[in-house]
């Protein structure tokens, strides 16, 4: 298993992933509804970016073997958030973050969302799109 490491705040504290001081150390990956919950809270004021992630990657970031998940049609799309490395890898590393972890992985989808809105993620828009409209 891999280890993960990210910045966030120093209260923040889920599941096996332990708090210390501003950053958060997990070793072991990290099960699916520990990452739906981590989600969920950082897009707490961003609600279809949590439809997003569930659609694009089951609110997973990592598979059972440690490794960061990657995308079926295209392996350059990775993470939860399944970012494109191939488009926002230089981008994202500008701004010193890691599209391999989980909260750099979202703080770069925030990032696109306040640019862009949802259009990054328009292939998957049928189901998200479908989501929201259920919950409305």
């Amino acid at each position: 298993m891999t280890s993960i490491s990210s910045t966030v705040p120093s209260e923040t504290s889920y599941g096996q992933i332990v708090s210390t001081g501003a950053v958060v150390e997990n070793t072991v990956a990290v099960s699916i509804n520990d990452t739906e919950q981590i989600v969920r809270s950082y897009f707490e004021d961003i609600p279809v970016m949590v439809q997003v992630a569930r659609c694009e990657s089951t609110f997973r970031h990592t598979l059972a073997d440690g490794s960061v998940l990657k995308g079926v049609v295209d392996p350059a799309d990775t993470g939860v958030m399944q970012i494109n490395k191939r488009y926002h890898e230089k981008a994202a590393a500008a701004m010193r973050l890691d599209l391999e972890d989980i909260y750099d992985n979202m703080a770069y989808a925030r990032h696109l969302y306040e640019t862009q809105g949802t259009q990054p993620w328009s292939a998957s828009a049928p189901c998200w799109n479908q989501s929201l409209a259920m919950n409305i």
